[in-house]
């Protein structure tokens, strides 16, 4: 019976116009989302991050990047007479919920032109959009914030390859290669 369908939480993420996101579901993907970064806050290893098979340390760069200890910057810095940051960069999105111990990584992104990079179209933009409206439609505020690294590779392919390790080791919501696995719902396409 499809009724039954709806009353499970089977579409616990659908966030369509008759099916809005509730603030128990906004919580509870906050809550898995935190389970994960939380440990690596903390500088903890974690136990679920992929690691090298043959005991090579390939996530020593990523490890090396402390997303805390990074400047944090309004999201509507780019809009600034003078950029921040120029050059290559790895950046990324951090929001921090009151209720969380620990705040959370929703995107990594690399960059040659850090001073560019989002004065643009930039997915992320539309996805912190849609994030911002279920936390203000769920009465929940968001504390979003940009941060840069630019002690980084040059070379466009180490960088990239950097940028991928950060998001194996921090599995970011927002970031195509991991939106499946925390279901997210700021993502779909309109």
């Amino acid at each position: 019976m499809q009724g039954d369908l709806f009353s499970t939480g089977a579409l616990a993420f659908s966030n369509g116009p008759d099916l809005p996101l509730q603030r128990e579901q906004l919580l509870a993907w906050q809550q898995r989302l935190h389970a994960h970064q939380a440990p690596l806050f903390r500088g903890e290893s974690a136990d679920a991050a992929q690691g090298d098979l043959f005991g090579a340390s390939s996530d020593d760069a990523a490890a090396a990047i402390d997303p805390l200890a990074l400047t944090p910057l309004a999201m509507s810095f780019w809009r600034w007479p003078e950029p921040s940051h120029r050059g290559a960069a790895i950046y990324l999105v951090i929001d921090k919920p009151a209720q969380l111990e620990q705040p959370l990584l929703l995107y990594v992104g690399e960059t040659l032109a850090a001073e560019r990079r989002w004065k643009g179209d930039h997915d992320c933009k539309a996805y912190l959009a849609a994030y911002g409206e279920a936390l203000q439609r769920c009465e929940l505020s968001a504390q979003l914030s940009i941060r840069f690294s630019c002690d980084v590779p040059r070379a466009t392919l180490a960088r990239r390859a950097l940028e991928q390790q950060l998001i194996q080791r921090w599995w970011p919501p927002f970031n195509k290669e991991t939106r499946q696995r925390w279901a997210t719902p700021f993502t779909a396409e309109l």
